[in-house]
Formats: C-alpha cells, sequence, structure tokens
C-alpha cells in the first residue's frame, strides 16, 4: 500500500492495521449488543456489493461445477428447511428439466465430452435419454 503522508490518526494507519481495529470494534459492539443487525435484504445487498468488487478486483473465488452443485444443493436444503423454498408447479418442474436435458445433451457435443457415459459406449447421456427425463418429470408429477 502507498504511504499516507497528508493523513492522520486511522487513515495514515495500514490497511492491515486499520482492519485489526475496525475488527476489535465490531466485536465490542456485538459483546455490548449495540452492533447493526442485518435484515435479510441489508445481507444480500453487501453481499451482492462485495461479490461485484471482488470481481472488478480479480480476487472473487471461482467457483468449479461440483462447488456450485454444492453451494446449490446446501441453499436449497436449507431453504427447505425453512419453509422458504420455491415450490415448482408440475409446467415449471418439466420446464426446468427440459431446459437441463438440453444442456446435459448440447455438453455431449463438445470435445470435453460433458456428460456423456462412457460406459455405454458413447451412446445417451448418463442419467438417461431426453425421453427418459420427459418420462420421469411426468411420473414425479402425477397425482396420488
Amino acid at each position: 500500500m502507498a504511504e499516507k503522508k497528508d493523513e492522520r490518526g486511522f487513515a495514515s494507519m495500514d490497511d492491515e492495521k486499520q482492519r485489526e481495529i475496525a475488527s476489535k470494534g465490531g466485536k465490542a459492539a456485538h459483546q455490548k449488543g449495540t452492533a447493526h443487525e442485518f435484515t435479510p435484504e441489508e445481507a444480500r445487498e453487501a453481499g451482492r456489493k462485495g461479490g461485484e468488487a471482488a470481481h472488478e478486483k480479480g480476487t472473487a473465488h471461482e467457483f468449479t461445477p461440483e462447488e456450485a452443485r454444492e453451494a446449490g444443493r446446501k441453499g436449497g436444503q436449507a431453504a427447505h428447511e425453512k419453509g422458504t423454498a420455491h415450490e415448482f408447479t408440475p409446467e415449471e418442474a418439466r420446464e426446468a428439466g427440459r431446459k437441463g436435458g438440453e444442456h446435459s445433451h448440447d455438453s455431449d457435443k463438445g470435445s470435453g465430452g460433458g456428460n456423456r457415459d462412457q460406459s455405454q459406449g458413447g451412446g445417451g447421456t448418463r442419467g438417461g435419454s431426453r425421453e427418459q427425463h420427459a418420462e420421469a418429470g411426468r411420473q414425479s408429477h402425477k397425482k396420488d
């Protein structure tokens, strides 16, 4: 960090020292019960801004497909436990399945092989054909 010659006090300290002092202040405020409690909306906005800044600086974490799936799974599980998960209509579920099927079939055409199940001699995708996906979607939304 560049030296701060014209500034005094907190502003003249290096970034690490500022973070250390700010951290102590935040911990003290929480112990006293005077710390700001973020609403879910404020927390989302703060996270969005932080993510944008990290991407602009080039310091954002780049998720692997496996990490992204795990994060989505955990988020969905938490939403279901809290009762805030989106409940799909049969039409929405079919559309999501159709789009997912198209994506997995499109990735088969790439040089990396995508989701192609090599054990089936190159035919079809892991998890079944489009017709099998469609049938599974119809069966999962049958009225009992």
